[in-house]
């Protein structure tokens, strides 16, 4: 697809636009509700299949395909880094009036890094087709570690800050809590960093790790640098109402991995057919319609199969409790009491003083 500067330039205006219309919508610190998340959830993905029917309008059917497949595959690919951001929000007690405001930033972060991943990724594949079998290598082998990684079932899995990041609050110090949205405080005439500031680089350095993944896997799907681009960003800012909305319901998304290792399998797969046909072979190429077929297929059974099981569980467990001692119950109702009236006490006192 032949993108002129102008076409460039405007679409970064136009998204520019809308990043600073969604800070200001969001800038007081408040608790977001379910019902706000899901509207903005909503507006972003109209926002996007808007722009993927400019592009089938405008451009035609194949870069219209390729911008639907990579923002799938990359709003998939983003619900995993959801569970990475829960840790990150855990680690640092983010205030939940203030989580809003850590993501936004975090976000945009992680936009510009991309922005400067994608183009180096294109400069790249223009010079040296035949990195297209580093990248479908390294797809298959990150494909096989998320299958380990999902066996393995790390119940108690934490979430640990980058060399960056301790360097980061090594030379500049952090503040002992947060200051509202404050980046910077003064502490004893030094200039310090505020928990706040720590934990938008937490999100931004982290999902810069994430990319490593991610780029090569669209780039699997189109070579063009602008539906890279713009499928990337579209995934990433709708990331944060998209937080809010499941937060809850990632816990039951327990067969995620399995279905992400697929889709990057399968792209490894196409990128390294991909590579043959560059090189002269006479190998079957995957079209994008089949593609976008196999990747949506995948995310519906994955998510289905995912709520089925962890509604068995949940069964399981209350079976479990049911087929308790009576004696056994009994105790644990009455700690459960007392804990509740040791509550009550304490609300009481707090509010008395």
């Amino acid at each position: 697809m032949d993108v002129s500067l102008t076409l460039w330039v405007l679409t970064i205006v136009g998204l520019c636009a809308l990043i600073g219309a969604d800070f200001f919508i969001g800038r007081k610190p408040h608790d977001v509700s379910i019902k706000e998340a899901g509207i903005w959830t909503v507006v972003w993905i109209v926002l996007a299949a808007l722009f993927g029917l400019g592009l089938l309008i405008w451009g035609g059917g194949q870069p219209a395909g390729e911008f639907f497949a990579g923002f799938i595959t990359e709003k998939s690919l983003s619900v995993d880094n959801l569970f990475v951001f829960v840790l990150i929000m855990g680690k640092f007690a983010v205030p939940s009036q203030y989580q809003q405001r850590v993501l936004l930033v975090g976000v945009l972060i992680a936009l510009v890094l991309r922005a400067i991943f994608i183009a180096a990724g294109a400069t790249i594949i223009a010079s040296f087709s035949w990195v297209f079998y580093i990248f479908g290598a390294f797809l298959i082998y990150t494909a096989w570690k998320l299958i380990q990684e999902a066996r393995a079932e790390e119940e108690d899995e934490e979430w640990e800050e980058n060399k960056l990041l301790k360097a980061a609050e090594k030379r500049f110090g952090v503040a002992d809590r947060y200051h509202g949205t404050k980046l910077w405080i003064e502490e004893n005439g030094k200039k310090v960093m505020t928990p706040m500031l720590v934990v938008m680089l937490a999100i931004g350095s982290t999902d810069v790790l994430f990319a490593l993944d991610s780029i090569p896997a669209i780039f699997g799907l189109t070579q063009d640098p602008y539906i890279v681009f713009t499928a990337n960003a579209f995934a990433l800012m709708g990331l944060r109402q998209l937080y809010f909305l499941i937060g809850g319901l990632l816990k039951k998304l327990v067969h995620l991995s399995y279905g992400l290792s697929v889709i990057l399998g399968f792209i490894g797969v196409k990128l390294v057919l991909h590579a043959l046909h560059e090189s002269g072979v006479h190998v079957p190429e995957i079209s994008i319609p089949f593609s976008l077929g196999v990747i949506c297929a995948v995310l519906i059974v994955t998510t289905i199969t995912s709520l089925i099981a962890a509604k068995k569980q949940e069964a399981q467990e209350a079976a479990k409790s049911a087929d308790l001692p009576g004696g056994e119950q009994s105790e644990a109702k009455q700690l459960k009491a007392e804990d509740g009236s040791v509550k009550s006490e304490r609300s009481k006192d707090d509010i008395e003083a």
